[in-house]
This record gives C-alpha cells, structure tokens and sequence, in this order.
C-alpha cells in the first residue's frame, strides 16, 4: 500500500538550491512508464506547490515525475485579507513548470487542489481565473474536510495492527488538521485498510468500520503561527507563546478534555515539519525518505530536537543543513504545533509520514478508476 518511487524520485526537505533560497526539486529524466495511465496529484498550499505525477501498480502506485517549490502564497495574507500580486505571480510561474510536465507526459487523469490560502483569501476566484489563463490549469479550492479525509487515508499503511485509537495530524502552512479515529472494533489486521476506506466520507463507514470520533480545521499552520507572532523579538518567548497559543484552538476538538489510555494509542504527524525533526534526529545532513517515512520517535526525542533548534538561535537555524534554507523561518512555528500536540497526548509512538495530500488524491483517484489491484480501499 505504500506508494513506491524511482531512485531518486520524490521531492524531499533537503533537496534546495541554498543560493537561490527555494526549494526546488526537478525530478531526474523520469522511468519509461509501463502500460497503464497515468495520474497527477498537485496540492498548492499557503507556502509551497507540490505535484506528482504517477502509474498504478497493483494495489500501489510508482512515482514517475515530482515537482515541489516553495511560492509563499500566503505571505502577507494574515493582515490583508488578499494574496498580493508578488506571491501570485511566483505560484503561476511554478504552475507553468507543473503545466509542462503534465503535457509532456500526456496525463489526462488528475486533480489539482488548492488549500487554505485560497480558502480565506479574498481574491481567491481572481487568482483561480488568473491561473487558468496564465498556466493554463483548472484548479479547486477544496474544504477542510476532505484536505482531513485525503491526508489520513494516505497515512493508513503507517497504522498499526495494535492501535485502538489513532490521532492523524496534518501541519500545513495556513492550517492544522487533526483527525481522531476509533479503530477498537476493527479487526486487528484489518486497520490499515479500514483507514482507507475513508475515502467516502467520514461519516459513511460501516457497523464494525473506522469511526472518526471528531476531526477539526485550526486555521493555523506554520506560515500563519509565525506571522501571529512576528513582533515578538526574543526566540524562547515567542515559542512558547506560540505552542501555547496552538493548544487554546483546540478547545472545541472533543478529544482534548478526554482521558486517554496510553496502551494502544497512535499519533501519525504528517508535514514538513515532522520529517524535518525526523531528519534532524537521524542527523541526516542529505534528506533519505527511506529512513524517515515510518520512524517512531518518542516524545522525549522530539522534545531533544526542539531544544536543539532553540540553542541555535535564528542564525544557527538558517545555516543548519539538517533544517534547509527554505525551511529554516517556519520550522519554530511547526515546532510550536508539533510540542503542544505531544504536550496534550504524549505517547511514545509519534509514527513519521512523509506523505499526505497528494498521495490521497492519488489513491482516491485510482480507487475510483478501479485500476488497482485488490485496491488499498477494498
């Protein structure tokens, strides 16, 4: 059930070109694919445009050709209301390179989606319009909901057999979404798949299926926590006020207030900031998906690499190749998410994702074309 990639493939936190400041990733020449369509996911969220482009195979898919660069839409978006014409114009000329694969691999099945900058923009529909005339691309504006829904069904291999209750968190750039999920009258073996039968909805599941408990949106991520706090001069401070500030929205989200048992309890964190603290744990100096997506780490080694981030102060975190220069100014703010969520549940089995919403509108697409094998949803 795990999507598979070619040497090489797949965008990463550590492939950035430092001198220019972006994250960059152009694929190496893609992989003759085999026979087969071939399906395209593009997810532009409030800080970056990701797209991949990929073959089913069996009850899986392989990646053919990724894209990934970070645009920034939503700067300035907290105090305007607007996106300004400077972040537009950097999303459509990374459009335009997307635009570019999709033709040159001929791909005529695919969903391209926009999250939360364009869900509070004003401007939104402008911007829509501007994108298709200029990039020549239709894209959607999809609900908080289904970004829930397609980034834990795109989680569902990480589930374990043991686990009861299972907390599924999403950190964007302009929004947080948590998911909790009652998987106690699963059948032990058959968790995983029961995640992805999610698919459908959340609130369509069978007697003896996953029941999604609550689910919430916070409208804060790691673009828009920063800018919450940006007049606050001093590092620790401003951290703390902001982990501090994360856990107040969760108030409404039911699961806060109840107790929970640690025994057969899961959280799966999937964002660029838990691979980054992944990968800063393991020392990776060059990003290796192989040995992040799928790591456990305990809350006291993520409480190690946060410390580590607020020893070396914002200079030390922009020149530390483990964080990568274009995520080095958003790292504290996902930090800040990341320790209150392990504050409220802690749990020695944080489960890593390098995965999320372009994997679930691959899998949704391909289930609903029935060209995977004994697909994952089944």
């Amino acid at each position: 059930m795990t999507p598979e990639r070619p040497r090489g493939g797949g965008a990463s936190p550590a492939q950035v070109e430092p001198e220019k400041g972006f994250r960059v990733f152009e694929s190496p020449p893609p992989p003759k694919p085999g026979q087969g369509p071939l399906y395209a996911a593009l997810d532009l969220g409030t800080n970056s445009c990701r797209m991949l482009i990929a073959q089913p195979k069996g009850s899986q898919f392989t990646v053919v050709d990724s894209f990934s660069k970070t645009v920034q839409l939503g700067v300035g978006l907290e105090a305007s209301g607007r996106l300004s014409r400077a972040s537009m114009g950097r999303t459509i000329q990374a459009l335009r390179i997307c635009q570019k694969k999709l033709e040159r691999h001929n791909v005529r099945r695919m969903r391209l989606v926009a999250t939360e900058a364009c869900r509070r923009a004003e401007n939104a529909r402008d911007f829509m319009r501007q994108v298709r005339r200029e990039a020549g691309l239709q894209l959607e504006i999809i609900s908080p909901e289904e970004e829930a829904r397609l980034a834990v069904i795109s989680c569902a291999p990480l589930v374990s057999p043991t686990t009861e209750q299972l907390l599924v968190v999403d950190i964007g750039g302009g929004s947080t979404e948590l998911v909790w999920i009652d998987l106690s009258e699963v059948v032990p073996d058959e968790r995983p798949r029961a995640i992805m039968r999610l698919h459908t909805g959340f609130d369509a599941q069978p007697v003896g299926g996953a029941r999604v408990v609550d689910w919430i949106s916070v409208p804060l991520g790691v673009a828009t926590l920063r800018d919450q706090f940006g007049d606050v001069e001093d590092d620790a401070p401003r951290f703390a006020l902001m982990s501090w500030f994360f856990e107040e929205q969760l108030a409404s989200f039911s699961p806060y207030n109840a107790q929970q048992k640690r025994d057969g309890f899961q959280i799966i964190g999937t964002s660029g900031t838990v691979t980054t603290v992944a990968a800063s744990y393991l020392g990776l100096r060059r990003y290796d998906r192989t040995k992040v997506d799928g790591l456990q780490m305990t809350s006291d080694q993520i409480d190690f690499v946060i410390r580590d981030y607020l020893s070396l102060g914002p200079e030390g975190r922009r020149t530390d190749p483990r964080i990568g220069r274009d995520r080095h100014a958003l790292i504290m703010s996902g930090a800040a998410i990341l320790q209150a969520l392990m504050r409220i549940w802690p749990t020695d089995r944080l489960s890593v994702a390098d995965r999320g919403l372009r994997e679930g509108l691959l899998y949704a697409q391909m289930t609903a074309d029935g060209v995977l094998t004994e697909g994952p949803f089944a």
